[in-house]
């Protein structure tokens, strides 16, 4: 992927496991973390991070801070 690609990604928290799946409507991201302060979105970029292979400091949320609906700039 190239620096500076947009990825879009609808997140369900408190599901029962950590995966990401890729269909038409594009990625989904189910993490078992809470919605609070953050730490479903910082569980949705460590696991972004690993399901691309690129390390979670290259990736920084642009859009979607408390949304359901992120998207994250690769750096």
């Amino acid at each position: 992927m190239a620096p500076g690609q947009m990825i879009s990604v609808r997140v369900t928290p408190k599901a029962s496991r950590n995966v990401i799946l890729y269909s038409e409507d594009g990625l989904r991201a189910y993490v078992t973390t809470v919605p609070e302060n953050g730490k479903a979105t910082a569980a949705v970029q460590t696991l972004l991070a690993r399901w691309l292979g690129v390390p979670k400091s290259r990736l920084v949320l642009a859009r979607g801070a408390t949304h359901r609906d992120k998207v994250f700039r690769l750096e």
